[in-house]
């Protein structure tokens, strides 16, 4: 396939943040610990929520990418922290790195030119790594807006 490299190098562009999307440095710079658990009026979650629901939905789409065997967290409760706040900084950094560990890792799927972009997975129904990759990126940039429109809700950017 002539264009698959390029489409890979785009695919990668996208996971990463840059252009029109901000990345999880980018939304959560500067942010003081004690707004991380905090819900602005009318919203219904904190920026730990947001970060966790990233970080758990990244990891499952991740693992049903490269783990046939994996099975998902029931939907919706699986995928969202059960508190508001972190129970502390190392939760707080711990849930950053493995959100930034498992992009790395999917960006590596993404890069490595040994798996098929195209091929449906002989586990799902239908689904491809470029479709994941693609779910990938939609929903951090979504969720990385989320976080930046309650930052704004709470006077923090």
């Amino acid at each position: 396939m002539p264009n698959a490299q390029s489409l890979r190098d785009h695919l990668l562009s996208l996971l990463r943040g840059g252009g029109a999307h901000l990345d999880l440095e980018a939304a959560i710079d500067g942010l003081p610990p004690e707004l991380r658990g905090r819900r602005p009026e009318n919203i219904p979650y904190s920026c730990w929520e947001l970060l966790e629901h990233m970080r758990i939905a990244q990891y499952d789409i991740l693992e049903f990418s490269r783990n046939p065997d994996y099975d998902s967290p029931d939907w919706p409760e699986g995928y969202w922290p059960e508190e508001q706040a972190p129970p502390d900084e190392a939760a707080w950094q711990q849930s950053i790195d493995n959100f930034q560990n498992d992009l790395q890792t999917m960006q590596d799927l993404v890069a490595d030119p040994s798996n098929d972009l195209h091929e449906p997975f002989p586990h799902g129904d239908g689904q491809t790594l470029l479709r994941e990759a693609l779910l990938v990126a939609d929903h951090n940039a979504y969720h990385l807006g989320q976080i930046v429109v309650v930052r704004r809700a709470l006077r923090d950017w």
